[in-house]
C-alpha cells in the first residue's frame, strides 16, 4: 500500500468519524425538540411543566459533555430560528428573552455538567449516574431562578420557578437513570454498574 493510499485511508475515517458525530448531536437534538408538544402549562406560573430538560439531562449523561451541550446548542439554535420546538410547540427568539430563557439557555450547562461528571469525575454506576443528573438539574435551577426573577422578584421565582416542579423532577431523574441503565448501548459502552 502506498503513502496516498494510506493517507486517502485515514482522511475517509476522519470524514465518516465527523459525519457520526454530526448524525449524533443532529439526532439528539431533533429527539429533543420531538418532546415539545409534552409540556403542560400550568396557570400560576410562567414555567411549563416538561420532559424536554430530562432528555436534556439524560443525553448528557448519555452522550458525554461535548455532544450533549452540541446537541442542545442545535436545539436552541432551531428554536431561535422560530422551528415550533420549545415546550408547547414554540419557537422564536424572544423565547431566549423571555422569562423562561434562562431555563433553557442553562441547558447547554446541565448537559456539559452531567457528561463531564461522567466523564471525567465519576466512576460509571446507575448511582453516579443519578447523581450527576441531579447535579445537572440544580444546574437548570441555578441558572433559570435568577433570570425568572429578573421578571417576577426572587421570592415569587422560588414560588414559580422551584417548588412546583421539585416533586416531579425527582420522579424524571429516577426515569431517566432507569431508561439509562437500560440504554444498550450505554452499558455496552461504559460498563454501567449498579
Amino acid at each position: 500500500m502506498t503513502t496516498a493510499q494510506n493517507t486517502l485511508e485515514l482522511n475517509m475515517l476522519g470524514v465518516r468519524s465527523w459525519v457520526k458525530e454530526v448524525l449524533i448531536i443532529l439526532g439528539a437534538s431533533i429527539i429533543i425538540s420531538l418532546f415539545a408538544p409534552i409540556a403542560i402549562p400550568l396557570p400560576f406560573t410562567p414555567v411549563p411543566l416538561t420532559t424536554q430538560v430530562h432528555v436534556i439531562i439524560f443525553f448528557g449523561a448519555l452522550l458525554g459533555a461535548r455532544r450533549a451541550a452540541l446537541a442542545v446548542c442545535s436545539f436552541l439554535a432551531q428554536g431561535a430560528m422560530g422551528l415550533p420546538v420549545f415546550a408547547g410547540c414554540k419557537g422564536g427568539f424572544v423565547y431566549l428573552l423571555g422569562p423562561t430563557g434562562g431555563y433553557l439557555l442553562s441547558y447547554i450547562a446541565a448537559a456539559f455538567v452531567i457528561g463531564f461528571l461522567m466523564e471525567k469525575v465519576f466512576k460509571r454506576t446507575t448511582t453516579n449516574a443519578f447523581f450527576a443528573m441531579c447535579i445537572g438539574n440544580a444546574v437548570v435551577y441555578l441558572i433559570g431562578l435568577p433570570w425568572l426573577s429578573l421578571y417576577c422578584g426572587w421570592k415569587a421565582a422560588f414560588q414559580l420557578g422551584l417548588l412546583p416542579f421539585i416533586a416531579g423532577d425527582f420522579l424524571k431523574l429516577v426515569l431517566a437513570t432507569k431508561l439509562l441503565r437500560l440504554t444498550h448501548s450505554f452499558s455496552q459502552r461504559s460498563s454501567l454498574q449498579n
